[in-house]
C-alpha cells in the first residue's frame, strides 16, 4: 500500500543520492546502495510527515519501473498512514475523530506524529471508529 519507488543515483563523489518521484519532499543520501536505501525509509517517513502536517492526501505510490526498487515506512508507520488516509478519504476531521474516540486532541495528534511510539491498539481503535481495521502480515 506504501510501497514507494526509490530512485538511487550514483553521486560523483561514490555517494548515492536517494529521491522519489512519488515524495519529492524524500530525499537523502548513502554511502553505498545498502546505505541508501536504509536510509531512505527514514526520509521517506519524514517526507510523508510533511503531508500528514498539512493535512493533505498522501500522495500515491506508482508502480515500480522494471528492477526498481520500492521502499515503505515502517510497519507502525504504515498503521498510522492506513488511518489517516482512511480519516482524509472520508472526510472526518481530527476534532471528529477525538470525538468519536472518546479522546483528547492532543492523543488524535500524537497518534499522527510518525515520530512518536503510538501502541497498536490505538491505532486500531481509530481505525476500528473509521470502520477499518489493522492486518498484519509477515512475508
Amino acid at each position: 500500500m506504501f510501497d514507494y519507488p526509490v530512485n538511487l543515483i550514483p553521486d560523483d563523489n561514490g555517494a548515492v543520492l536517494v529521491t522519489f518521484d512519488d515524495v519529492p519532499e524524500a530525499i537523502t543520501f548513502g554511502a553505498d546502495d545498502d546505505e541508501a536505501l536504509l536510509n531512505a525509509i527514514d526520509a521517506l517517513e519524514t517526507g510523508l510527515s510533511f503531508y500528514v502536517d498539512g493535512r493533505k492526501p498522501l500522495p500515491p505510490a506508482s508502480k515500480p519501473g522494471k528492477g526498481q526498487k520500492t521502499v515503505r515506512p515502517s510497519a507502525l508507520e504504515c498503521a498510522k498512514l492506513g488511518v489517516y488516509q482512511a480519516m482524509i478519504e472520508q472526510g472526518v476531521k481530527k476534532a471528529e475523530l477525538a470525538r468519536r474516540l472518546g479522546w483528547h486532541m492532543p492523543q488524535v495528534d500524537r497518534l499522527f506524529d510518525l515520530r512518536h511510539a503510538s501502541k497498536l491498539d490505538q491505532i486500531e481503535a481509530a481505525a476500528h471508529v473509521l470502520g477499518k481495521h489493522v492486518l498484519i502480515q509477515i512475508a
